[in-house]
């Protein structure tokens, strides 16, 4: 097991391999290649190699990895040998789509309630998970032993909502507010802003030598009638 910090780029890639073993599983796949992994992963077998090995001998050379014992090492790695409990704090339009998706979808999660401040949404549920008054939420973090959060909230509301949560004891955010966000040192923050991630599609939607060049020429018309008003 490793023994040092592991990087964050490394974290990020061990899920992506669960995913790939648990559909390998689904497809009654025993073995599968570094080199497998990659063409389905994207990584290079090389990084995929580092990765594994960081944290242990997990296959066989000249064989590959048996799909059942990676996928039960990384989940222990990961720690999601056992559901993790958390709660997801904004019962707007992304939050209950969040909401139904870990309820129904995701079976290494149990997302123990929902929060807001809006009466209406106060005491009904969301796939059976039931919303409260946020003002309830340091009680439920400490009653289920919740260190995983996820907020929908708008962004005015965000720091306000962490600096609620954290004292509680939670140690990590998932934050879709289009905000930026203080943590203290020992809470791991990660920003999910899907405008931004809209937008940066939305750039290779067209094609780009033609949309710089288009930038360009609108570059220079501009600089073209700036020296003919100083004319």
């Amino acid at each position: 097991m490793a023994s040092r910090p592991v990087s964050k780029s490394v974290v990020k890639r061990l899920p992506v391999y669960l995913r790939i073993l648990d559909n390998l599983i689904r497809w009654d796949v025993e073995i599968i290649s570094s080199k497998e992994l990659s063409a389905e992963s994207g990584f290079s077998a090389e990084q995929i190699r580092k990765d594994l090995a960081y944290f242990g001998a997990f296959g066989t050379r000249g064989t590959g990895y048996n799909t059942h014992f990676l996928r039960e090492k990384i989940l222990k790695i990961i720690g999601l040998d056992k559901k993790t409990n958390i709660i997801i704090i904004g019962a707007g339009h992304l939050g209950t789509a969040l909401t139904r998706y870990n309820a129904t979808k995701n079976s290494y999660v149990n997302v123990v309630a929902v929060f807001d401040r809006d009466p209406q949404l106060i005491g009904q549920n969301i796939a059976g998970i039931p919303i409260y008054d946020i003002k309830e939420v340091g009680g439920i973090i400490e009653q289920y032993n919740i260190k995983v959060a996820i907020i929908t909230v708008p962004a005015e509301s965000a720091q306000e909502v962490v600096d609620q949560i954290v004292p509680y004891g939670i140690k990590a955010i998932l934050n879709f507010a289009p905000a930026r966000i203080e943590v203290p040192e020992g809470v791991h923050l990660d920003n999910a802003d899907l405008t931004i991630e809209l937008q940066s599609l939305i750039y290779y939607s067209s094609a780009e030598e033609e949309r710089l060049a288009r930038v360009r020429r609108e570059m220079e018309e501009e600089k073209a009638s700036k020296m003919l008003s100083l004319d």
